[in-house]
């Protein structure tokens, strides 16, 4: 794929985009627009299906919505309240030190600085990435398997793992459309561009699309 195709990419995207159901966090940003709920949710979110996110999320801040308020809560209580996530013990205990460090160090405000955020335990670049773009609106470039999968099945970059990919994508990437690039890649991978057989014929970026590596599809 011509790197000057990723403009009408994206725009195609966007415009099937309400058509699909929004990613879970992007959808907690949207209706909350709290950037601490952002940094949780994607700590639910980490190997886990956007459905069970979502209702964890709900649960989870139902009894508390900010980082003084999760500090009261025991491990236990958290761990039962996000469950089924996938890790759900280790991410009670991780959401509890997230909350302690907050309140002690940040005055209870998430920070909206890369390297900041990165020093959480439990917050991988992926995390840190969504927190500044859905929760603060700042440029960043968030990867996680969808991104990576499909920037390399279009052609656009040739990449060999999530890091790669977002280096290479804030070289490559025009600015305009980081903010955006990740919901929408989700939201396509997990409607249109599956992993295995992708649906393809009725695709709206067939056209644009190198296929790598896909070996069949509908």
């Amino acid at each position: 794929m011509k790197a000057s195709v990723i403009h009408t990419v994206v725009k195609k995207l966007k415009a099937e985009y309400p058509k699909w159901t929004v990613p879970a966090v992007t959808l907690e940003a949207e209706t909350s627009r709290d950037p601490f709920k952002v940094l949780i949710s994607t700590v639910l979110s980490l190997r886990t299906k956007d459905d069970t996110t979502a209702q964890a999320s709900r649960k989870l801040f139902k009894l508390a919505d900010s980082p003084r308020a999760m500090l009261k809560l025991s491990k236990e209580t958290i761990a039962d309240a996000i469950y089924p996530v996938g890790f759900y013990n280790t991410k009670a205990e991780n959401i509890l030190g997230i909350c302690k460090e907050l309140v002690q160090n940040y005055g209870s405000k998430v920070p909206d600085d890369l390297d900041e955020l990165l020093k959480f335990k439990g917050v991988g670049r992926k995390t840190a990435n969504l927190v500044l773009t859905l929760g603060y609106n700042k440029d960043g470039i968030c990867v996680d398997t969808h991104v990576h999968r499909i920037s390399n099945r279009l052609g656009y970059i040739k990449t060999k793992d999530p890091l790669d990919t977002e280096m290479t994508l804030r070289k490559k990437l025009p600015r305009k459309h980081w903010i955006d690039y990740n919901s929408l890649l989700v939201a396509f991978g997990q409607h249109q561009c599956r992993p295995i057989s992708p649906f393809c014929s009725t695709c709206p970026i067939t056209d644009h699309c190198d296929k790598i590596s896909v070996l069949k599809s509908r």
